[in-house]
């Protein structure tokens, strides 16, 4: 008598029903099989890309920056400025010209020390295939008279690969915001801006007043990762070693805020869902090295989106602003209104659809983040929220 079976067949996977997964609140792991589950988690974790090694420790200082000169005169000042806004990519007579021109006014020359010491890019400089020419019509011809020295984290888009155009991820943005030495850039042509030297994709700001940390969430469309077996896991050990030293600094007396900026947000309702996997990431490293973001920034969905997130930490309730400024320019996504929804550990209580940027201040005992809208060049106070560094809350 035969014993052969017949194979087991693997069950057909149900179809999708939407062709673009991402755009929701749920989490991966919280969708529907129907929906997308595992599936476009998995699809994406292949694609993601290597994160490039440090070329030396991932520090930065305000001096190396501006001049030890110019670091010092803005600590004298008592606090220190600086701009933040993340997905640009378009070309100066746009939306993005707009904004870069409504951030130059911020500028004094007669009191360079009271003025934006820089302007920190939340990532999406670049859109598109051939990155390396784009360069000029999408970075440097809108910032032609922004005064400010300008610092980046990648996106996802200048992370992307084309192999025909672009088959190294991150190539074009390591030549113009990570160089070996200052230097105008050919593309640049006659405008003199001199390319950045960042040590790496991700690093630590140690400027008067506050620590800056930037990290790298890859290239994926969503949800943002900085680690992982493709990535690789040198990025997030570097984190829990780098919030180690801030919190033993902080035990020591030294009390500067600290900001946490991804590219990726960990909330989000619009355009673009929250990243709740990179959080995770983040909050473990956190909880290993004992300290938590005064602050959070990210962009990624082009609108403006303020959360305050509740948490207990280290036997003390902290309440810690994550705001989204994806408002450079490349769009204006619809954004639902916030009315102080509670989802889980956050409330989302500010959102707006347009343009602007951010103004990030830090003294002493504060830190304070304001939106500030742009409607072609005229600007608009639009939100402001201020921490206690004191007493980890969110002051009246």
């Amino acid at each position: 008598m035969s014993t052969a079976t017949t194979p087991t067949r693997k069950p057909k996977q149900e179809p999708l029903r939407f062709a673009h997964p991402f755009f929701t609140p749920a989490p991966p792991d919280q969708r529907p099989l129907t929906f997308a589950g595992r599936r476009m988690t998995d699809y994406i974790v292949r694609r993601l890309q290597p994160i490039p090694k440090p070329r030396t420790p991932p520090m930065m200082t305000l001096a190396d920056i501006i001049g030890a000169s110019h670091a010092t005169q803005v600590e004298q000042t008592g606090k220190i400025q600086f701009h933040a806004v993340g997905d640009t990519g378009r070309q100066a007579n746009s939306p993005q010209g707009d904004v870069a021109e409504a951030m130059a006014k911020d500028f004094d020359v007669r009191r360079p020390a009271a003025s934006p010491a820089f302007f920190f890019h939340l990532g999406d400089v670049i859109y598109g295939d051939h990155k390396d020419q784009k360069y000029r019509i999408e970075f440097y011809e809108p910032y032609m008279h922004y005064p400010g020295k300008i610092v980046a984290i990648p996106g996802n888009h200048d992370g992307e690969v084309f192999p025909g155009t672009d088959p190294k991820s991150l190539k074009a943005f390591l030549a113009n915001f990570c160089a070996t030495r200052p230097t105008v850039p050919a593309i640049a042509g006659t405008i003199f801006r001199e390319t950045m030297t960042e040590p790496s994709v991700y690093w630590l700001l140690d400027a008067p007043f506050v620590d800056l940390i930037g990290l790298y969430s890859n290239v994926a469309e969503n949800p943002g990762f900085i680690s992982g077996a493709i990535p690789g896991s040198h990025q997030k050990t570097w984190l829990v070693a780098t919030l180690k030293k801030i919190a033993k600094e902080r035990k020591a007396g030294r009390r500067k805020a600290l900001v946490i900026a991804t590219h990726h947000p960990p909330f989000s309702l619009g355009g673009h869902s929250g990243s709740t996997e990179m959080l995770a990431d983040i909050d473990d490293a956190c909880h290993r090295s004992g300290v938590m973001p005064d602050v959070f920034l990210a962009a990624h969905a082009h609108s403006y989106q303020r959360y305050t997130r509740n948490v207990s930490f280290n036997g003390r309730a902290m309440q810690i602003p994550f705001i989204v400024a994806g408002t450079g320019g490349i769009n204006d996504q619809a954004i639902i209104t916030a009315t102080g929804q509670v989802t889980g550990d956050h409330a989302f209580v500010r959102s707006r659809k347009g343009y602007g940027y951010l103004t990030v201040e830090a003294t002493g005992s504060t830190v304070k983040v304001k939106m500030t809208g742009v409607d072609q060049q005229t600007k608009s106070d639009v939100d402001s929220v201020t921490v206690d560094l004191a007493t980890n809350r969110i002051a009246p």
